[in-house]
């Protein structure tokens, strides 16, 4: 069966435009795949960003009360300090009289012999 030239050249024609539309789908599937990346690490990009944000609002909250905190600590101390400084003498004369000027007394529960 020998096919005749028109019609020869209908199916080459054919053909050749399958392969014309297999690639122009191949391309758009390429293309829309580039496309689903691209969206995809700009979203990642977004939420990376949104993270570093969050994280330095609530950390630098976390050096606020370290600060805070070093701060009252270091009034405490001052003022421990200013205590020890005004009454220290005081407090070292008194031990040592306590200490060194003994006065036994008998306690209220011995009862002294009749």
């Amino acid at each position: 069966m020998v096919q005749s030239m028109p019609q020869l050249s209908s199916e080459l024609s054919e053909r050749e435009a399958q392969k014309i539309v297999q690639k122009d789908r191949s391309k758009r599937v390429k293309d829309a795949r580039q496309e689903a990346q691209r969206e995809i690490e700009d979203y990642r990009k977004q939420k990376e960003e949104e993270f570093k944000k969050f994280e330095k609002e609530h950390s630098s909250g976390n050096q606020r009360a370290e600060e805070d905190a070093r701060q009252d600590a270091d009034a405490q101390m001052q003022a421990i300090k200013g205590c020890g400084d005004k009454s220290g003498d005081k407090v070292v004369q008194d031990l040592l009289r306590v200490v060194t000027d003994v006065r036994p007394e008998v306690p209220d529960r011995v009862k002294a012999p009749p």
